[in-house]
């Protein structure tokens, strides 16, 4: 414990984060792994069924049987006659399927996949961008489902990462919707480790003029730890703005991992104190948003669905992307090409070359 004294809290929590992390994604290598091999196995087990010709009206005595048989060899593995129907229908459905979609249904978890062919039928193109999903951001069953039922294949391009047409007048939510980004660029902060949250507010604070930048026109800054007393607590807001063509408080709530439901419970909070401490009588509504290093639209959507506060969720890249780096490059290369043939060496120029 001597040791652990001598280590502040927030190092501590640093060091908490990226050894949760580490675990986090080797048990995501193991399950991807595991989900693998059963699947080979569902595939190889449904292919002989449908092989052997093993049909539903004259073949129930010889998948019974073989039910109890495996059972009593693998009594963990899931070989009930119900689902070694559905490994013999997988096999069928996906059998003479594009090989990418093959490829990516073959690492799903066998419920997820039982889930995608009740759902979907014969649609792949559904599937493969529910896979793909999947794969790339670990849904949960509940994730999936969630997903499905907001028909995020069809309209992946149409949701929301914000909930204020549902809580501003229809004109200020249209304005709000172009002042507000769904990601910002934070490159001019130069970070290129880990950062802790508290870290990153002192580099926006720092370079608040660039971040004003970055936001756009019209944000006026007021300060960071913006201190809220209410019924004895005292709250703190990250940073907190004020944007004159909304005409009212902005408060940003920073956060150096991916967003997470229980952000929005607490911005939520926030904005209550906001419009109840700070807000004039003719001011508008106070707006939040969480900006944080990534999201998940599904999981943005279906936290804000019932907030009774104007909030959004936007990302942020620490680093400049390739493609914008390559096209400012571009542009500086080109503006000074135009600008070389008219510029003329004074005598003092020369000399300090």
């Amino acid at each position: 414990m001597g040791d652990i004294a001598q280590i502040q809290e927030a190092e501590y929590d640093a060091i908490l984060r990226q050894a949760v992390a580490v675990i986090d994604r080797t048990r995501t290598m193991v399950a991807t792994a595991v989900c693998s091999a059963i699947g080979t196995a569902h595939w190889e087990i449904g292919k002989l069924l449908h092989e052997r010709k093993v049909e539903s009206k004259h073949g129930s005595g010889v998948v019974n049987r073989l039910s109890y048989d495996l059972k009593l060899r693998y009594p963990q593995m899931g070989v009930s006659p119900r689902n070694l129907w559905d490994i013999k229908k997988f096999y069928e459905r996906f059998c003479d399927s594009d090989p990418k979609l093959r490829q990516f249904v073959a690492v799903l978890p066998w419920g997820h996949i039982l889930t995608l062919m009740r759902k979907f039928g014969e649609d792949d193109n559904a599937i493969l961008y529910y896979a793909q999903e999947i794969i790339s951001k670990g849904w949960n069953r509940e994730l999936l489902s969630s997903a499905i039922s907001l028909k995020m294949h069809i309209r992946k391009s149409d949701l929301s990462d914000n909930n204020f047409e549902q809580t501003l007048p229809g004109t200020q939510a249209m304005f709000a919707n172009e002042v507000f980004r769904s990601g910002y660029n934070l490159g001019f902060l130069g970070v290129k480790d880990p950062i802790l949250e508290t870290a990153l507010e002192t580099r926006l604070v720092e370079k608040v003029k660039q971040f004003l930048l970055e936001l756009g026109r019209g944000f006026t800054y007021i300060g960071n730890q913006h201190v809220l007393e209410y019924n004895g607590r005292r709250s703190k807001v990250d940073m907190l703005f004020f944007h004159r063509g909304l005409h009212c408080l902005v408060a940003f709530d920073l956060k150096i991992g991916e967003f997470k439901p229980e952000y929005a419970g607490k911005m939520n909070y926030y904005l209550s104190l906001l419009d109840r401490l700070e807000r004039r009588e003719d001011e508008n509504r106070s707006i939040g948003i969480i900006l944080c290093a990534e999201k998940d639209r599904v999981e943005v959507e279906l936290a804000l669905e019932d907030m009774g506060k104007p909030i959004g969720v936007a990302d942020y890249q620490l680093i400049v992307p390739q493609e914008e780096l390559k096209k400012i490059v571009a542009e500086e290369v080109e503006a000074f090409g135009k600008e070389l043939p008219f510029r003329v060496d004074t005598e003092e120029d020369s000399n300090n070359k």
